[in-house]
Order: structure tokens, then sequence, then C-alpha cells
């Protein structure tokens, strides 16, 4: 990979010398507004930053070197709107990569994308209110999320209860736009398999205790635990229930993927814990994302939203590409679909594909992107679907133990309904 960078890079050095450098002779800057504060965190933020930089070494997008501006949001609804209004306000940017979290995500959409016309493109926020919002004619088209919506999360949490043949489960879940729609789809799927939800808890940041909402989760006596929580106050309420005496059969959202959480609890208390997560589909590009990112970082992509966030990025930098330079977010935003086209010319998600899309583009064609999550497609609401997976801690990160396809997936899901 470092010898196909490399030629690739000199290249596109070679190129622009013969074009007079036109990439070279200016930068646009986009934003991202992603929790490098936490472990999670921070291989998100680094995976998008690898994106720019292979758009870079195959000569910029829109005829400009790309700088990605990045400010943290501390998985905070408040910071993550001051950060992003400095980066539209002060920095100029059309183009917002982030956020993680829904409850962050919201309100950066409503109060600072939306009104500044930028189009914001989103690694990981999987609440279902943005689709609802989509369709209420609120996001102005300039909403997009590479990661499926929770309503996968939740139907995997439910077949992982039933095919574990749970009875009863309790649910705690974060109290803010994701956790909400997180506990309200879980509870209904949990009935729809059949299975009583003994109680649905609201887990609020910062609390020095837990205790009062464990103990009413623990009220009912369930024979598993839901958990739809950040690492930080998943720690401290996993602890509290089992200090209590809960059971430790636990079902974990995809948020929880985190050595530090497996870290602070103990991997000897989540030997019966079950996580889901959307999953990559077993094509080549999503290999040949993975090969990537060992060469860069060493190590295979274990944390959440690793493939989701490199995708975000390139779809993002792929419309730059095909409106050129100056463009709107509205313009940008309405290029989505030319770089997304299933009936385009097929591009890899690298420097050698981002070089094919440029030229495809230049010469009045469309794209069909294939990155790390597959042929990317997105509806009319800026939303995707995909696999998805079932994984369990290891001493060194997670394991798969169950791959849903696509149609798997939608098959479960149908079956809820009936």
């Amino acid at each position: 990979m470092k010898t196909l960078l490399t030629v690739a890079a000199f290249a596109a050095g070679v190129s622009a010398l013969s074009t007079g450098a036109q990439a070279q002779d200016c930068t646009t800057k986009i934003g991202a507004t992603l929790p490098t504060s936490v472990d999670w965190g921070r291989p998100i933020a680094e995976v998008a930053q690898f994106a720019v930089d292979q758009v870079n070494e195959a000569g910029g997008a829109g005829g400009c070197q790309i700088e990605m501006v990045l400010r943290d949001t501390q998985v905070d609804p408040k910071v993550g709107v001051d950060a992003a209004k400095a980066l539209v306000d002060l920095e100029g940017v059309n183009v917002l990569l982030g956020a993680v979290s829904s409850g962050v995500s919201m309100p950066i959409l409503s109060s600072v994308t939306v009104p500044g016309g930028v189009m914001q493109m989103s690694c990981c926020s999987s609440s279902t209110a943005f689709t609802k919002l989509s369709e209420e004619g609120k996001t102005d088209g300039l909403w997009f999320r590479t990661f499926a919506t929770t309503a996968v999360q939740s139907a995997m949490g439910a077949k992982v209860a039933a095919d574990k043949g749970y009875g009863s489960v309790a649910i705690l879940y974060k109290n803010d736009d994701w956790g909400q729609d997180m506990a309200r789809l879980i509870a209904a799927d949990f009935a729809a398999a059949g299975i009583k939800v003994t109680s649905s808890v609201a887990v609020n940041d910062g609390q020095p205790s837990y205790r009062a909402e464990v103990t009413k989760a623990l009220g009912g006596e369930p024979e598993a635990l839901y958990l739809a929580l950040y690492p930080n106050e998943g720690t401290s309420a996993v602890r509290e229930w089992l200090s209590l005496g809960g059971t430790q059969n636990m079902i974990l959202a995809n948020s929880l993927k985190s050595d530090e959480f497996r870290d602070n609890v103990g991997l000897q208390y989540l030997g019966n814990a079950l996580g889901t997560d959307t999953a990559s589909p077993r094509v080549a590009s999503a290999d040949a994302f993975k090969a990537a990112y060992v060469e860069k970082f060493g190590s295979e992509p274990n944390g959440p939203g690793l493939a989701n966030s490199f995708d975000a990025a390139m779809i993002a930098l792929l419309a730059m590409e095909a409106v050129g330079k100056d463009a709107s977010g509205k313009d940008i935003a309405a290029a989505v679909a030319k770089v997304t086209d299933p009936d385009g010319t097929p591009v890899t998600a690298d420097v050698a594909g981002f070089k094919k899309a440029s030229e495809t583009l230049a010469g009045g064609g469309t794209v069909k992107y294939q990155g790390a999550t597959g042929d990317v497609r997105f509806d009319a609401n800026g939303d995707v679907s995909a696999p998805a997976v079932v994984w369990k801690f290891t001493d060194s990160g997670v394991d798969e133990v169950e791959y849903l396809s696509l149609g798997e997936v939608d098959a479960f899901i149908a079956s809820l309904k009936k």
C-alpha cells in the first residue's frame, strides 16, 4: 500500500506540474466536528483525515488542496454547536463532517448547517429523528449519513435476545436524541419478538452515581440488560448493576464497542455480553479499506464508525470535485447523487480511484463510489442501509459472532412487523 500510494502521489505530482500545479495554488477548508477527547472518537477523526490525505495525493478536490479543520465536540451538544458555528462563521466551510452522537448532530443540523446552507455528512448518527426531519422538508437536502439508522441496531438487539432465549429484558438508555430513539425502537422490537421489557430507564451524563437508575432497572428481575449508552456512563452503570447483583447477560449497542469500556468494566464480567453493529458488506472494496487501514495505522479497524467515517469524508470530497472550486454547500449536496450513482463508472476508494473519478466527472459522467462500506446508496432522506454483525469482547478487541447480510437484516426487520 505504501508503495502504491507513493507511486500515485508521484503521478499526481507529475500531472500537477504539467497543468501548472492548479491544485497547489489554493486550499479549500472543510470542517469536522468529532469527539476527539474520547478514546473511541479519535480514530474516527483520524480515518476522516486519512481520506483527506489520499484525496490531496490525487491532486485535491475542486482544483484545490483540502484542509480538514477539526473541532472536538466532547460528545456535548452545546460544545458541538459552538464548534460548528466557528467552522462555518469563522473558517467559512461549506462541508461539515460530523457529528457522531445524534444528540450532537441534531442541534448542529437545525441551528448551524441548515441555516448556513452547509452540507452535513455524518459517519455515525443513527437516530430516526433525522429521517422524520427530512421527510418534513426541514433539512433542505443538506443532510447525509453513512451509518444505518437505529432501526437496524434495534432489530439486531431483539434478534440476539430471541436467539439467546431471554424472556425478559431491562433497558438502560442515554437520555439524548439517540438514546431515546433507541429505547423506543428496542422496546417495540423486543415486544414484537415476544420478549417482556421489565423497565426502560433513562441515564443522564455526569452523575456521581447511577444507583437509583440501576435499582429501578433491577426491580423487574430481568433475565438480561440492554445498554444504549456511551462508555463513560456505561461503565458506571454496569459497575452499579453488577455490584447490586444484576445479571451478566448483556446486549450492547455499538456505542460500547470500546476498549475503554471493556477495560474499565473488566473482561471477566463481560463474558456473556454480546454487541450489535452495522457492518461492511463482504465485498472487495471493504477488504481493500481494511488492508489500507492496517497499513496506515498498524491494526485492524475494530472501533465503531471507522469505515463509515472514511466513506463520509471521501463521498463529500468527491461531491466537491464534481462541482468545482467555490461551490455552495447546496451545490455540493446536490452533487452527492453524481458520485453515488448505481449506473455510474465504478471507482475505488483510494488515490487511483479519486483520479479516475475526477476524469469521469470532468467528462460529464457520473461515478459509482465503491468504498469501505461497499456501494453507498443514499435514499431521498440521506439514509443508507447496511448489513449487521453481532460481536463479543476479547483480550485484543472484539470478535465477530455472526454476520447478517443486508437481505437477512431486512427479512428479520420485516418479521418483526408481522
